[in-house]
């Protein structure tokens, strides 16, 4: 199921020219689910908001960004499945590939799905968890919750 969903991403990529990671499966992997928020400098700026779910990243476009704010609303927009070696990946996509400019990582935690199964969690989008990493306590928009 994982490797299908990395052939749209496999699909918009050249790796001979791009430093982003290939598709690749975690396999076997246990632990705490891992959550990835890259700010994103390509036609528009933007943040990339990614969840660990069935071996690879979920992904959001984010054209706003985090919000300090509670009662502010972003919209995500859900784009191709990443492996989860892109939790790691900032740099510079390079022009004429798919989503050219610098990519940075702008927070990295882990997650816990707050209904059953992280798969039913991430379906729901950045809405149905409590991210917990270095920046994510202090958001208060639709993806993280305060005090955590």
């Amino acid at each position: 199921m994982a490797k299908d969903a990395l052939t749209e991403y496999s699909a918009k990529r050249s790796f001979e020219v791009t430093p982003e990671p290939a598709a690749a499966l975690a396999e076997g992997r246990s632990g705490p689910l891992l959550f990835v928020v890259q700010q994103h400098a390509a036609t528009r700026l933007h943040f990339d908001f990614r969840l660990e779910c069935d071996g690879v990243l979920k992904s959001w476009a984010v054209p706003k960004g985090p919000s300090l704010d509670n009662n502010d609303k972003r919209l995500a927009m859900q784009t191709e499945d990443h492996p989860l070696d892109y939790g790691d990946f900032e740099g510079l996509i390079p022009e004429k590939q798919y989503g050219a400019g610098e990519v940075l990582l702008w927070d990295k935690g882990v997650w816990t799905p707050e209904v059953p199964g992280p798969a039913r969690g991430a379906a729901q989008g950045p809405a149905a968890l409590p991210p917990r990493g270095r920046k994510a306590a202090r958001l208060m928009g639709p993806y993280a919750h305060a005090g955590q």
